[in-house]
């Protein structure tokens, strides 16, 4: 009798859950273009920037924490999603085992001053590490700061030096929707 019941819903049952359900898009595009003008986006200065010494057969950290991109968000009142890409992941995975990186976020206070960033939500950023593996992380921001996006930290097992392109180090790309 089990058997009788099972082969009769086991169709329908499948039927159900193979069906495409209806989803609803939203989007509006009403202020978009002025939105994405008031958001300036800057690389950091050379000298601000990370540093780690990479060789052959080295594990290690980074030396010296810095900033990659300064955003400029004081003119914008939506929240912005900030997504930090490695742009040469491929070439980077041939010289390290493991490369992973701790991206900090933080806003620029009133007096002038850098502190911890927080979610949109005003929850505190949980700590967020970059890596070949995963080439990406996003942060969602108010709108009406200054932001910077920082390497604090990370690790490394670097295997060779021979990278294509000749640097182990790694690329960033800033999007900011």
């Amino acid at each position: 009798m089990r058997n009788k019941w099972t082969k009769r819903l086991f169709p329908l049952f499948a039927l159900l859950l193979l069906a495409p359900w209806p989803i609803a898009y939203g989007h509006d595009a009403s202020g978009a273009e002025a939105d994405q003008e008031t958001v300036q986006i800057e690389a950091a200065e050379a000298s601000a920037q990370p540093a780690w010494t990479a060789f052959g057969r080295a594990i290690g950290g980074v030396d010296t924490p810095g900033d990659v991109f300064c955003i400029d968000a004081t003119e914008n009142p939506g929240d912005i999603q900030v997504t930090l890409h490695i742009t040469n992941a491929k070439e980077l995975s041939r010289c390290y085992r493991y490369l992973i990186l701790n991206v900090g976020m933080y806003v620029e206070s009133e007096a002038g001053e850098w502190k911890k960033a927080a979610q949109y939500n005003d929850e505190p950023i949980p700590d967020t590490f970059i890596t070949l593996r995963n080439g990406q992380v996003s942060f969602i921001l108010a709108g009406y700061a200054n932001y910077k996006v920082t390497i604090d930290g990370g690790s490394f097992n670097c295997m060779t030096t021979n990278a294509d392109g000749g640097s182990v180090s790694p690329q960033f790309y800033l999007e900011v929707d």
